[in-house]
């Protein structure tokens, strides 16, 4: 063993001499870098000892290298100091190297010789120690043979007691499990024992412990139903739980009942009576049961907690609950009933302050009572709802009869917007859960009022509007309009005279700026403008309609609004008409003109569409089936398909049409009908003999059409009603008519319709008609065989001409108006200070 390491160490170190001798002349990093004496010397040793053989060339390499690693000098002198002698011959070369390298081998070796040596000593030792440690195991062993013999016994002593200790805590669990099952069947007797007490407080915390155990117990017993008696221990539970309900119930039914008989007690009614005063009475009928309350809401609370607990819980907390109310019915069902009837005797013909006096009291109470239950009881209750109901019922009892006898429109609105607005959006939003009774009976006395509305405004709409027959007053048109115009105009003259009689005392630049800031007025109104002057039922009807907008749902406004235009459109028709036979076509016309523009624009404000969907039968079907039987008699009872029976049942049958009706159309439509009308019956009247001229002509040239192709365009020419002198004389008529009557014309139109704009739009295309009269007159004229001296000789005048016409008229009639203004003005004006 030692002997092959030392050979591997030899190895290694051979190698690494080797590896190190290579590279000690590398020429980037040489690990003996020489002089250059010394590479002379190399060179001269290699030179000396020549190449011979490869063994050779490895011992001069080597050589080399001993001579440079002991710096050798190029002479045999130094070569024989210190090599010892001479070296013949290559051999004693080697032989001198192989000495030379065993002696540097055994000094470099000699600290590992050393070590090795020393390491044979402890080897020695070590061997030694390894004996004595096998001696040591050989006793260990026998001592872990003993030690694993008492580990057994005293695993296994260790196992039975553990076992012990085992059933000893079972036994103990069993024991202690037991005993805690029969605490809920050994309950009773001391619960029977303290629910028979007489001493026993329904507010004790006794009283609570015991209806912790009870309500333990029979949960406990409910789900374990096998255990033996289980059932009968239940009924004694169920009998221990009934008797702590009734002295709950007896406890709450006397609290409740002594505070009645206290607030109904004579005296104290007469106390009120001689103290008077809503405070008074609040703390009548509330104080008691708010003192009350402290008491009763410790027990209720109580039930409250366990009410999900037990149905006996829940029919306690309802009987509890009913039990109050009924209290509380016996004493607010006279007050309410006898405060709605002094509201009714202190309000007495006026029904719009009863009811909203009447509704007012009764949210107050109703929220009184919705606060004064929720001191008594945390949770909501249906029967809370049914009482206050109840209460309110009354105000529905006492408010029906007066609703369904009230005629008036206006009172039936207004109880409406009291009902809605008041009550519903504004009281009930602020306290929705509070007011829901009040809310639901409100609700149903507001559908009875709506209802009671819509009936009478179809009965006002039938007999104000559609049959309502006018007065000489109604029809006095255009007498009505002058004499608001008058009065306009008297009312213009008072503020001049306030204004000349200020300037007496202010400066000219005061009256000025005065005048500046609108007390001199600009612009007179027109009488078109004052709702006053409206046809009654055009008022009545934008009246009715701005009543129903906001008292009834939309749908119902809707029809409503349908039937009223409707009804509305048809008595200015009929006024329009006696107008118009009275005083003519064009004051007719204009009037319903200016009513008509007054509905358009008075409905648009109404956000509701005004079309309505009407639904008819078609039997245009049937009777063409009908024929078709007749027809075919010979087929009614064929076996084919020509069966003219079968036919007429699946063609013959009727068709469910639906129309749209829309009354704000219908008013947009008669507007254009009668615009229309009005504009031909204005052409008619300032040119109606040209007019009638050219339809004569014209239907002359279309009923002798062959002629005409026959004579050329002399036809018309030969005619005596069409020689240039009468066609003259019709174009001087004309000409004096548009003088004469545009004037009144406008003067018409300004005082209807006052407002410049809509005038305008009218008198457009009765201008551009007027002007087209005469074009084409002119046109007819030269198209059909009228020479240049008859045309000089119609004067028929040209477009321009016609233009200048109709506008030196209608400066005329403006003029004609200021000065009619003037005079009315200087005729009721004072003389000033100047003049006397």
């Amino acid at each position: 063993m030692n002997d092959i390491t030392s050979l591997r160490l030899e190895n290694d170190s051979f190698k690494k001499i080797c590896n190190k001798l290579l590279l000690w002349d590398v020429k980037d990093a040489p690990l003996a870098p020489v002089s250059s004496v010394q590479q002379n010397t190399i060179t001269f040793l290699d030179e000396i000892f020549g190449h011979t053989e490869e063994g050779g060339f490895r011992a001069d390499h080597e050589k080399g290298s001993l001579a440079q690693s002991i710096n050798l000098c190029p002479s045999n002198a130094f070569v024989e100091l210190y090599l010892g002698g001479s070296l013949d011959t290559t051999n004693d070369f080697l032989a001198w190297y192989d000495s030379v390298e065993s002696e540097m081998y055994y000094y470099e070796h000699a600290v590992f010789s050393q070590y090795l040596n020393q390491l044979l000593v402890w080897r020695e030792e070590c061997d030694k120690v390894l004996s004595q440690i096998q001696i040591s195991l050989s006793k260990l062993d026998e001592l872990k043979t003993e030690f694993e013999f008492v580990s057994n016994k005293t695993a296994s002593m260790n196992s039975a007691s553990e076992k012990l200790m085992e059933e000893q805590v079972k036994l103990i669990n069993v024991s202690e499990a037991v005993h805690k099952r029969l605490q809920y069947f050994m309950n009773f007797e001391l619960l029977h024992q303290r629910l028979s007490s007489p001493t026993l407080s329904v507010t004790s915390d006794v009283f609570r412990q015991c209806l912790n155990k009870i309500d333990d117990c029979l949960e406990y017993l409910a789900n374990n139903v096998k255990f033996k008696e289980s059932s009968a221990y239940i009924l004694k539970y169920k009998q221990c739980l009934l008797r702590a309900v009734a002295l709950i119930r007896a406890y709450v039914a006397t609290i409740l009942s002594r505070a009645c008989q206290q607030i109904l007690s004579p005296d104290r009614n007469t106390c009120l009576v001689e103290n008077g005063g809503a405070e008074a009475a609040f703390a009548l009928y509330y104080g008691k049961f708010q003192s009350a309350a402290a008491k009763v809401q410790l027990v209720t609370s109580m039930i409250e907690e366990r009410n999900k607990r037990s149905n006996e819980y829940q029919q306690l907390l309802v009987d509890l609950q009913n039990c109050y109310l009924s209290e509380r019915a016996n004493i607010m069902s006279p007050a309410v009933n006898k405060a709605i009837i002094d509201l009714k005797s202190c309000h007495k013909g006026d029904h719009c302050s009863f009811i909203r006096s009447a509704c007012a009291f009764l949210v107050h109470v109703s929220l009184d009572e919705y606060r004064l239950f929720h001191q008594f009881f945390s949770g909501q209750s249906s029967e809370l709802h049914s009482y206050l109901e109840g209460i309110c019922i009354i105000l529905y009892d006492t408010l029906r009869p007066y609703v369904i006898h009230v005629n008036h429109l206006e009172t039936l609105a207004e109880t409406c917007s009291i009902l809605k607005i008041e009550m519903l959006e504004e009281h009930v939003q602020q306290s929705p859960e509070s007011l829901q009774a009040f809310a639901k009976i409100c609700l149903q006395l507001l559908q009875d009022v709506q209802e009671r509305l819509v009936f009478r405004a179809h009965i006002y709409l039938q007999s104000d509007i559609l049959n309502y027959k006018p007065s000489l007053g109604d029809l006095a048109y255009p007498e009505k309009l002058e004499m608001m115009e008058n009065i306009a105009l008297s009312l213009q003259n008072v503020v001049l005279q306030r204004s000349e009689s200020k300037s007496s005392v202010e400066s000219i630049t005061t009256l000025e700026s005065e005048a500046l800031d609108g007390c001199y007025p600009k612009s007179i109104n027109s009488p078109a403008d004052l709702h006053g002057m409206w046809y009654p039922t055009v008022r009545r009807t934008l009246v009715c309609l701005s009543r129903l907008y906001r008292c009834v749902d939309r749908h119902i406004f809707q029809g409503l609004s349908q039937e009223a235009l409707k009804y509305c459109i048809q008595s200015i028709i009929s006024a329009s008409a006696q107008i118009s036979s009275a005083k003519g076509n064009i004051d007719g016309e204009l009037f319903q003109i200016k009513h008509l523009l007054i509905l358009r624009e008075q409905i648009a404000p109404f956000r509701v569409d005004f079309t309505v969907k009407e639904t008819s039968l078609d039997f245009t079907k049937i009777k063409t089936a009908a024929f078709g039987l007749l027809q075919k008699r010979k087929q009614l009872f064929s076996l084919g398909t020509n069966n003219a029976l079968l036919e007429f049942l699946l063609e013959g049958t009727t068709q469910v049409r639906e129309h749209l009706l829309d009354s704000r159309k219908d008013v947009d439509r008669q507007l254009k009908t009668i615009c229309e009308q009005f504009i031909k019956d204005a052409v008619q009247m300032l040119v109606g003999p040209i007019s009638t001229f050219l339809e004569k002509a014209q239907n002359l040239l279309s009923s002798s059409s062959i002629e005409v192709a026959a004579k050329g365009n002399f036809v018309l020419r030969e005619k005596a009603w069409a020689s240039p002198q009468h066609i003259s004389s019709l174009v001087q008529e004309s000409q004096r008519l548009v003088k004469n009557k545009l004037a009144a014309l406008q003067r018409s139109m300004q005082l209807y319709l006052s407002n410049r704009d809509t005038e305008f739009i009218i008198f457009r295309p009765i201008r551009n008609s007027v002007i087209g009269a005469f074009l084409k007159l002119e046109q007819l004229l030269t198209t059909n065989g009228y020479s240049s001296n008859d045309m000089i000789m119609t004067g028929c005048p040209s477009a321009e001409q016609v233009s200048i016409l109709l506008s030196s008229a209608s400066i005329l009639a403006e003029n004609s108006s200021k000065l009619r203004k003037m005079s009315s003005t200087s005729t009721d004006k004072p003389p000033s200070t100047d003049q006397c």
